[in-house]
């Protein structure tokens, strides 16, 4: 019923085509004269304002020697008729506007370490190539900015995920960015701090301390693959505080070598690991929805930004999985982006 009320309320409207014709022809005083405005024959002209006459009932111009006069009917209609036209006109400039990115908006959410290293590099690049553009960045650990995404919160999420650690059954678009290395991190003085690296099992008897959920599931699966459950005596999701309990000697950790560019505890000393997968650091956006061009930007923006990033490293760096000296991190991602072999 509702349905049939709607289509008959659009049937009973006039046809915006025939009023954009007719307030050409109020403008320019002559059915001649709007034809030639449109590119259109004088006869065309004419069959679509008497066709507009007889959908209102009303006579809207009569016809002189020296073109058209609007009747009274005919005025009323073309002052809606013009702002219908000036309204279509401001449509057009604003879908130019976003085309061009000179406005519109992104709504990004990233997970904390990568908020507090690349991602300010990449909305800065951003504003730089396209200042028009509004960005809000929203902080959020995966499952949260997942959320933020499912509910329309979110245009973009910059994530990570672990090979060990299962994904949602319906993943969004995924772009990759780049590999991020799990290191050991130890107290200062710690029996297994002078190593280069070592195996995961090396530390089989030490007291743990776990992160965020989907962080402690990538510790306790990759443990168990060298025959060891961890104690975890700690929790926590802020890396700052996991270092600070790993220094006082409460026990030892993973993190991502992200985490600790962010902000490192002088006190602490990292140790690569032999055969362990980094986590893998992602931009998802919803696969049920084409990119606008303000995030085909931001996306653009984050990949050359992490471009640094993904470069190749020799073996010996690659094996002692080190974390790199932040200040050449940070000048490297400001660095105008190379298209390298690899693309």
């Amino acid at each position: 019923m509702n349905e049939r009320k709607s289509q008959d309320g659009v049937r009973g409207l006039l046809d915006p085509r025939r009023l954009l014709v007719f307030a050409e022809v109020a403008r320019s005083g002559s059915l001649a004269a709007a034809a030639q405005a449109l590119g259109w024959t004088q006869p065309a002209v004419a069959q679509h304002v008497k066709r507009l006459e007889r959908d209102t009932g009303c006579t809207l111009v009569i016809r002189t020697s020296r073109g058209v006069t609007l009747t009274e009917a005919g005025r009323s209609l073309a002052t809606h008729a013009d702002a219908i036209t000036a309204r279509l006109r401001a449509a057009r400039a604003d879908l130019d506007a976003l085309t061009d990115l000179r406005a519109g908006r992104v709504r990004l959410a990233a997970f904390p370490s990568s908020c507090a290293t690349f991602v300010p590099a990449a909305i800065a690049l951003l504003r730089e190539r396209a200042p028009g553009l509004d960005v809000r960045l929203t902080e959020a650990e995966p499952d949260e900015a997942r959320r933020l995404l499912t509910t329309g919160d979110a245009d973009l999420a910059v994530t990570f995920d672990y090979d060990n650690v299962p994904n949602t059954p319906a993943e969004p678009a995924r772009t990759p960015l780049f590999d991020d290395p799990m290191l050991l991190v130890l107290p200062s003085g710690h029996p297994l701090a002078d190593r280069t690296d070592t195996d995961l099992a090396d530390a089989a008897d030490q007291r743990w301390i776990a992160g965020c959920p989907r962080c402690r599931t990538h510790l306790t699966t990759a443990a168990a693959g060298h025959g060891f459950l961890p104690d975890v005596r700690h929790s926590t999701d802020d890396y700052v505080v996991t270092q600070t309990l790993v220094a006082t000697g409460l026990g030892v950790a993973l993190l991502p070598a992200l985490a600790l560019e962010a902000a490192r505890d002088p006190q602490v000393t990292t140790v690569g690991l032999r055969r362990h997968t980094p986590r893998r650091v992602s931009l998802i956006s919803p696969a049920d929805m084409p990119p606008s061009p303000a995030t085909a930007a931001a996306t653009t923006a984050l990949i050359d930004v992490t471009s640094p990033r993904r470069t190749a490293e020799p073996k010996e760096e690659r094996d002692e999985c080190l974390p790199r000296d932040r200040a050449a991190v940070r000048a490297a991602e400001l660095e105008p982006w190379r298209p390298t072999q690899d693309g």
